[in-house]
């Protein structure tokens, strides 16, 4: 039978036992590594707490929003008194601390694992002192296993509800001066030959909340030398009270003074390999330094650490843009062989209609990720030069004089072959007709991308640098102009306010989160959908409707003075204006028909896995979109495919921890015949050492809100109303989220992609491009958000 506490290092407290946190520090304990002193009140004493409402619990979690779930749960937990003999334990055990000031820290059973950390998760309550405020703050760690970023995590993860516990470690405090944390690693460059410390002032739980910008300091591995120093201004420090802590500024003679001497900065470093020996694998750690030694306070296998990114062409270079912005996450195994391949056909045949030199092999599959290839030899470059007189005189100018026409013509033609989509026959036929879907996409999307959205990007840049010639002070800005028009993601969003449930859904039926065929479509799995129709019935979210009257409102205005005015210049501004006014309407409608055909392809492909299962081949319909494009080819012998599935999940799992850098290599730059790109890429302005995150500007406007990390629709329902939006990207079926949000900041994009648009339309800032807000901005923390600088402030 387990027991209800252990002592910190007891052997028996495994990941079952003691979670994830527990387990680890009861390894490092084990070591003679110096961890203060504590206990663990082990998953048993958890089970008996729960015991008689668990299945309760699991049915809130599963049926109930993840914040109405949360709010239900942790009221079960404080009507709920902790058993006697818990209570005994738990004491018992605390007096062998002397009464000392106490960490009390969640324990997941599935956390801190080298696929998935799980971190900030649950609670962690510091500076608790007395039995009876232990036994009520391990009570709320208990409860934290419950709270909404908890509960779609582990749905993202495929994690069961019914199959987590959880564990509390209970730690002596150390009364830090400085602390921080490091990484056996470089988590910008996946570097395994340094070290990255991050160091302040005080209690560690300013740096690992973000409310401070710490010094950042690279180590050397091999002899702890200091690489690299940047000293920051820290502001704040988190400080002991007699009630908990408290956020105090930092003395004025300290806030530019190094945390960090070369000496102290060595014995991190021999600490930090010590430990990374001890685990065999790269490693997160918390630290703390306190009358002159230092202590370890967490150490986890980091899961978001950037692979050292193996290149298909050692000399190659790589990009992500254009349609695998499309593509936030790794590609499923079948889309990265069907879809890419129909994506590579129809690029290739566009170049040669416009005869310019391309790559016989435009893209490259990188740790999971869709990149295009841009290594251009000089005599490639040398024929594109050649070429492009006539492209540039006769070849563009005429395609975006019939830009209009040819998406119009382009949407006809994926249209009728959606239309004649059969969804019935052999398996070899279902794929063929698969494969046509497919190929009409990649057409369709190719065709857009050489006509629609070029012609809407330049008449809209063409009008803005017009427009600045002839504007007065006072004027409307020139997004002002393009504000308001018609659009499918407006009109389903309408649907969404006005329609029945199951007609608004079908507004909705073929728009992509992502472009990926593996993703379910907003209307096979609803929920997001139906929490934002919720906010629009509820008046918590912007009416579509009065949204738009009052952006044609300002549009017609901000026209007619334009009307007014005299002149050469403003003659153009608004014969330019004609243009951009025509083509910005169906740039979102082009965009979002992309994912025209994928109700058909997901039909078509599910009924393929679902012979497959019927055979013994798979375990489930879905189960085909792990395979690869060969596996699925008529005339091959079935084999049984269930192991090769569950592997490909669990490293799509591990590449969709990390963030892909936006060129490769990423030593070196982005550099072609000597001229460095780097910088003209999504994050290239920001090195990632800075306290700000740089990006592009995207929607003016300053404001500050609560930052909510959303990685796909499983977590639409954490937004509330008022929260900063980060994400990957946005595409045509995000836009409910827009409705809710204060600002808008992403990885990928810039001033003419959707996000950018929509936030306009909305009237909200957005911070587009940084490369890595999603990683770096804690979630659930304030950030500024500065649209005219294109800056966000932790």
């Amino acid at each position: 039978m387990t027991p209800l506490t252990l002592k910190l290092a007891d052997p028996e407290a495994t990941l079952e036992v003691a979670g994830g946190k527990g387990a680890s520090l009861a390894r490092l304990a084990a070591a003679g590594l110096p961890v203060p002193p504590g206990f663990h009140v082990t998953t048993a004493a958890y089970h008996a707490f729960t015991r008689g409402i668990q299945d309760t619990i699991v049915e809130l979690a599963a049926t109930q929003p993840p914040e109405a779930a949360y709010e239900k749960i942790a009221a079960l937990f404080a009507a709920r008194p902790v058993p006697d003999a818990i209570a005994h334990a738990v004491t018992d055990a605390y007096a062998a601390l002397d009464g000392a000031a106490v960490a009390v820290r969640s324990s997941a059973t599935a956390e801190d694992l080298p696929e998935m950390s799980f971190a900030g998760q649950q609670e962690t309550y510091l500076n608790v002192s007395g039995a009876d405020q232990v036994l009520d703050a391990v009570r709320r760690c208990w409860a934290s296993l419950w709270t909404p970023r908890a509960i779609a995590y582990r749905a993202r993860q495929g994690i069961g509800s019914g199959e987590v516990g959880l564990a509390v470690v209970v730690q002596e405090l150390v009364p830090a001066e400085s602390a921080g944390v490091l990484f056996t690693a470089d988590p910008l460059t996946g570097a395994r030959d340094r070290i990255m410390v991050n160091a302040a002032w005080g209690l560690g739980e300013a740096v690992v909340g973000g409310q401070v910008t710490p010094d950042t300091l690279l180590v050397a591995k091999s002899d702890g030398r200091i690489l690299r120093q940047d000293v920051a201004d820290k502001e704040v420090m988190t400080l002991r009270t007699g009630q908990g802590t408290r956020e105090a500024p930092v003395p004025e003679e300290l806030r530019r003074r190094p945390v960090l001497d070369a000496g102290r900065a060595a014995e991190l470093a021999r600490l930090a390999v010590q430990i990374e020996r001890l685990y065999g694998r790269p490693m997160d750690i918390e630290w703390a330094g306190h009358d002159g030694a230092i202590h370890i306070l967490q150490a986890r296998p980091i899961t978001a650490l950037p692979p050292e990114w193996e290149l298909p062409d050692p000399q190659g270079k790589y990009v992500r843009g254009s349609v695998t912005e499309l593509l936030p996450e790794p590609l499923s195994p079948l889309f990265a062989t069907l879809g890419l391949g129909a994506w590579k056909r129809a690029m290739l045949e566009q170049y040669r209609r416009y005869r310019l030199p391309y790559f016989e092999e435009p893209f490259a599959v990188i740790g999971g990720y869709a990149y295009y290839n841009v290594a251009y030899t000089p005599g490639m470059l040398l024929r594109m030069v050649v070429a492009q007189p006539l492209f540039l005189a006769v070849t563009l100018p005429r395609g975006l004089r019939a830009a209009a026409e040819r998406f119009r013509d382009a949407h006809a033609d994926y249209a009728r072959a959606v239309a004649r989509w059969l969804g019935d026959g052999s398996t070899a036929e279902l794929l063929a007709g698969v494969r046509e879907l497919v190929d009409a996409a990649a057409r369709y999307y190719v065709a857009i991308q050489s006509s629609v959205l070029p012609a809407a990007y330049i008449s809209e840049s063409l009008f803005t640098a017009a427009y600045k010639r002839v504007r007065r002070e006072g004027d409307p800005a020139a997004p002002v102009f393009l504000l308001g028009f018609d659009s499918k993601p407006l009109r389903a969003e309408k649907a969404l306010r006005d329609l029945p449930e199951a007609e608004a859904l079908a507004q909705y039926a073929d728009m992509v989160y992502d472009l990926d065929f593996a993703k379910p479509l907003p209307a096979e799995d609803p929920a997001p959908l139906l929490r934002t129709r919720q906010a629009f019935l509820d008046g918590a979210a912007t009416d579509p409707h009065t949204r738009q009257r009052a952006s044609v409102a300002a549009r017609e205005r901000a026209v007619t003075l334009l009307a007014r005015r005299r002149g050469v210049r403003a003659a153009f501004a608004r014969r330019v204006l004609r243009w951009a006014r025509k083509m910005a309407p169906l740039r979102e409608d082009a965009l979002a028909d992309v994912g025209l055909a994928w109700p058909a392809v997901r039909s078509g492909l599910r009924e393929i896995g679902r012979r497959m299962v019927a055979v013994g081949v798979l375990a489930e319909a879905d189960d085909v979109f792990w395979l690869e494009l060969d596996e699925l080819e008529a005339g091959r012998t079935p084999e049984d495919l269930r192991a090769a599935v569950a592997a490909r999940r669990a490293v799509w799992r591990a590449q969709r921890s990390v963030a892909p850098p936006h060129a490769l290599p990423v030593e070196g730059g982005m550099k072609i015949l000597g001229i460095d790109f780097s910088r003209l890429l999504p994050g290239g302005r920001d090195d990632g050492t800075s306290g700000v995150i740089k990006g592009v500007p995207g929607s003016p406007g300053r404001v500050t809100g609560t930052a909510r990390v959303i990685h796909g629709p499983a977590e639409f329902g954490l937004m509330r109303q008022g929260d900063v939006l980060v994400a990957r990207i946005t595409t045509p079926a995000w836009t409910p989220l827009f409705a809710l949000a204060a600002a808008v900041v992403t990885d990928v994009g810039g001033p003419l992609s959707h996000s950018s648009i929509v936030a306009r339309e909305y009237g909200i800032p957005a911070v587009l491009g940084t490369g890595s807000a999603t990683t770096r901005l804690p979630d659930g923390r304030p950030v500024l958000v500065d649209g005219d600088a294109g800056t966000v402030t932790p």
